[in-house]
């Protein structure tokens, strides 16, 4: 991606960053020249194999479990028309802009390798859909992650000739002709095989994880920072913090969280009174535990961009046009299952982190555990309510990423009269990762309102905040994160808070004192 906000797509992939600036940033989308002649070079295989007279399956012949018929040439046009109609299944509520943005742009980089063997106008209007900001409506449920995300992409198709609805620019939802017309765009009558190849790929289930990968990766420096001031508003230790403690046990996302806590208890008057008026030998696990539960999640983490990155260098497509071949191979490269299962593992690494954030709240929040703070960190304890209900609303949130952490990829039900018999349900699991990652915002957010107001609580009676949560809970105030003092309305202090973490304030805020954070 260049500095004009513009993203060139090669025959050799994308990156994790430009799915991210075409999805959410709304970045204009170019086909290389190498791209364009890499389509060129695959659609002459594929012409000459639809003049032959042996049947190539995707080409001449039905689909699925029809593929045994021959299609003759007249009837063509019609295959392919009909697939992406018949196809175009989905049910249910539409799924979010940025989704269907990434899905499009990742079956683009997969036209655009030259081993689909679709025309290059094909792969042209993609990209002008994109461009437009013509966003087709999707639907929730359709998909099994096997042929790939197949509903999903065929209401694309769909919208590259002409047909169902999609949403404008203006963000109302219109039939998909007055758009393309609004814009001088032409809808496209599709060929052999070009039906089948907008159909065939992992693309939605790979850009949820994409950018459930990059929700996460922020995710867990909110939750270092949000531990540390808890950790010193309950007067804790950071010696178990100490480098060559964790070198001890050398997992890299330990170490980083570690760190990271660390950079924000620099300077902190509060740690260290662990062996005060109530001694304590060690601090709780919620507490002392942090860098391992975060760090397991900070690894997983970095395995699932792993996968992400192998996938976005792919060519995900059945049957497949191998070019220094000169043929079309049938294969099973469209099964979700390496994406499915990373995105149920995030899912259950989103669950620890949130429950763990959702028992240093309570710990904060209990008199008999929090070392001299007031019960619910409320103003007039009896008269005030304090965050008691907030913590509610954290446990319920928890308690549905508990359920939404059990895998999805674990369950097949057979499809196409049992030709295919084994599927992926990787479409499902990313929509379920998708909730737990808001669900996990939530949480620290909560955390967040919690252990502000307890550092203020203890910076009220004398003690030092470290400058870096001096830093973080000024910003949160300013953001609307309010402190200490009478019952009030409690939802626009945690919707305040929520907006602080999902849109990086509280990490900028934090990096300010103690520059970059892991």
């Amino acid at each position: 991606m260049d500095m004009q906000n513009r993203v060139v797509i090669g025959p050799s992939g994308t990156t994790a960053e430009d799915v991210v600036a075409v999805a959410r940033g709304l970045a204009r989308v170019e086909l290389s020249g190498e791209a364009l002649a890499a389509l060129a070079a695959a659609r002459r295989i594929v012409d000459d194999l639809a003049a032959a007279p042996d049947p190539v399956y995707g080409v001449s012949t039905g689909f699925g479990a029809l593929a045994v018929r021959h299609i003759p040439a007249g009837l063509r046009v019609q295959l392919q028309r009909n697939i992406v109609r018949s196809h175009a299944a989905g049910m249910g509520p539409r799924v979010e802009r940025e989704v269907v943005r990434a899905l499009m742009f990742l079956r683009l980089k997969t036209l655009a390798s030259g081993r689909t063997g679709v025309r290059p106008e094909v792969a042209r209007a993609m990209a002008d859909l994109l461009n437009a900001r013509i966003t087709p409506v999707v639907h929730e449920y359709g998909s099994l992650g096997c042929s790939g995300d197949l509903a999903p992409l065929s209401h694309c198709a769909l919208a590259l000739m002409g047909e169902g609805e999609a949403e404008g620019p203006d963000g109302r939802v219109r039939p998909v002709a007055e758009l393309l017309a609004e814009h001088g765009l032409a809808p496209v009558e599709l060929r052999e095989k070009e039906g089948l190849a907008l159909l065939n790929g992992t693309d939605g289930m790979l850009g949820m994880l994409v950018m459930a990968c990059d929700d996460l990766a922020r995710l867990f420096t909110c939750a270092d920072i949000t531990a540390a001031l808890t950790l010193e508003a309950l007067l804790g230790t950071d010696r178990v913090l100490a480098p060559e403690l964790h070198a001890v046990r050398p997992h890299p996302g330990q170490a980083a969280s570690a760190a990271n806590m660390l950079k924000v208890l620099a300077g902190s008057g509060l740690t260290g009174h662990h062996q005060d008026d109530a001694p304590r030998v060690q601090d709780a696990y919620s507490v002392r535990c942090a860098p391992q539960v975060a760090g397991a999640g900070r690894d997983t983490l970095a395995h699932a961009r792993t996968v992400a990155e192998r996938e976005l260098a792919a060519a995900v497509d059945n049957p497949v046009v191998l070019p220094e071949a000169g043929r079309v191979e049938s294969n099973g490269n469209f099964h979700g299952a390496p994406v499915a299962y990373v995105l149920d593992f995030l899912a259950i690494a989103a669950a620890d982190l949130a429950s763990i954030a959702e028992r240093r709240t309570d710990r904060l929040l209990d008199r008999n555990r929090s070392h001299g703070l007031p019960p619910f960190l409320a103003g007039d304890a009896g008269v005030d309510s304090g965050l008691m209900i907030a913590q509610y609303t954290q446990a319920a949130l928890v308690s549905e990423m508990k359920r939404l952490a059990v895998p999805a990829s674990v369950d097949s039900i057979p499809s196409s009269a049992m030709q295919e018999d084994h599927v992926s349900m990787g479409w499902s699991a990313a929509r379920k990762l998708r909730t737990a990652v808001d669900g996990l915002t939530r949480v620290v957010a909560v955390e967040l309102c919690a252990a502000a107001r307890a550092v203020e609580l203890r910076a009220a009676d004398g003690l030092t905040p470290s400058p870096a949560a001096s830093a973080v809970v000024a910003a949160a105030r300013e953001a609307g994160v309010r402190g200490p003092g009478e019952d009030r309305y409690l939802a626009p202090e945690l919707a305040a808070a929520e907006a602080f973490v999902r849109t990086g304030g509280l990490v900028a805020a934090a990096e300010a004192v103690t520059g970059p954070l892991a």
